[in-house]
This record gives structure tokens, sequence and C-alpha cells, in this order.
């Protein structure tokens, strides 16, 4: 049964190639709440297995899940649709989800590093929708330049992609300073790596949609209360991060 329910698992904190099931989701034309509701219980569900069923992932799985995670963090750097990105950052960042539960954490720890790298899909997802609704698709390079002419969008891309930078303040951030601290070097070494590739593929999701010349059609600004909105998803949610993931640090 625990082994059952230790494959079940796998395809909810996804690891290679169950994560092939999730992306097929993810990127499948859905509306946004039911895209939302995918992402934010999607790995709940693998959390609510390991608990119920008390799994001790081993060091087999743990590599398993590293190697996983490495592999979507550098497909990240070849994709342009915004939505098959975030597709690639989710099921890179949810397997971290098994290192954890190596070091046998409480349960509501566990579910909060998990809610951590969720935040990040979660705000890219709202990205996705808002540029396909003004631009009419998300793909990085065909509307380059989108600083210069609406600000408010760019602001909230550019807020959304430093969030799956995991840079300080966003709750990814914590989740993984969570993760290195107990890490055997090995997967501290993975999860660096990790780290780093989000990094550069934000780096170039800015450069092919905020930064450089102008490009592609034009298209009106975010409404001022629509912005505002956005910010107050990401206080609330960076807030939740500092109260609940950082106070585990």
């Amino acid at each position: 049964m625990s082994v059952f329910l230790l494959i079940l698992a796998a395809f909810f904190l996804p690891l290679f190639p169950a994560t092939m099931l999730f992306t097929r989701l993810a990127v499948s034309t859905q509306p946004l709440p039911v895209r939302l509701a995918l992402v934010v219980f999607w790995p709940q569900i693998g959390v609510v297995l390991i608990l119920w069923g008390e799994l001790e992932p081993g060091p087999i799985l743990a590599t398993w899940a590293v190697m996983s995670a490495l592999f979507y963090a550098f497909r990240m750097l070849t994709v342009r649709e915004v939505g098959r990105w975030n597709a690639m950052l989710a099921v890179s960042a949810w397997p971290l989800v098994w290192l954890y539960a190596l070091q046998t954490p409480a349960p509501v720890d566990l579910v909060a590093v998990t809610l951590a790298l969720t935040t990040a899909p979660v705000l890219m997802l709202v990205v996705h929708e808002v540029l396909v609704g003004r631009l009419g698709a998300a793909y990085t390079g065909l509307h380059g330049g989108l600083a210069r002419d609406l600000p408010r969008l760019s602001g909230i891309i550019v807020v959304a992609t430093l969030a799956a930078m995991a840079l300080p303040l966003f709750p990814g951030f914590f989740a993984l300073l969570t993760l290195l601290g107990s890490a055997p070097v090995g997967f501290a070494i993975g999860i660096l790596l990790i780290w780093l590739l989000w990094s550069w593929a934000g780096a170039r999701l800015l450069q092919g949609t905020v930064f450089g010349p102008r490009s592609g059609p034009v298209a009106a600004d975010l409404t001022a209360p629509r912005a505002w909105g956005f910010a107050g998803l990401v206080v609330a949610l960076t807030g939740a991060g500092l109260i609940w993931t950082g106070g585990a640090l």
C-alpha cells in the first residue's frame, strides 16, 4: 500500500516522467479560476498522501527529485510561451518538497513550504492571463519593450518574475533557505543550481518582454484598480511567507 501511495504522490508532487500529466493539464485551455485551483491544490494532494501514508522518501527518491527539478529548470531556458514556462517552473519547484519530506518536518511546515513554492506559479498564471487578454499572445520576444508603453503591465510582469526567481522577501526564497538549512551537501548543490537556472530563465523572460526595443501591436495598459489588486495579492502572499515560512527558519 505504501508503494502505491508513493507512486501516486509522485504524480502530484511530480517527478519525471509523471510531470507530463500536469504540464499537459496546465497548458490546456481552461478558465483562469480552474487553472489557479489546479496549481494550488495539485501539489497539496501529494502532501496529503505523504502525511496520510506516513511516507518516508529515501535518498534514491530524493536524488530523482533533484534531477527532475534540474531538468525542468533547464527547460525553462528554452521555452518562450509564458504559460508553458510557468508549467515548467511549477514542476521544477514541487519536486523539492520531497527533499523537505526527507527531513520529516511537522505537517504544517510541509504544507507551508509547498504553498511557498506554489506562490510564483500562481502569480505567473495571472501574468499569462493578462498578456493574452491585452496582447493576444504570451510569447517572450513577440511583444518586447513593454515598459515604455505599458508600465503597469510591465510592473506586474517584473514582480511575478522576481517571485519566480525566488528573490528575498518572496515565499520561494524562504522555502529554498529552509531546504538548504539541513540538506546534505550534494542535494544543497543541486538546489543552488536549480535556483541559478530559475534566475537565468527569469532574466531571459524579462529581457524578452519588459526591456529592449518596443515591438508588437499597441495595446491598452492595465487599469489602476487591476494593478492595485495585483499589488494587494503580492503583499498578501509575501506577508504570509514572512509570517509562516520565514518564521520556520
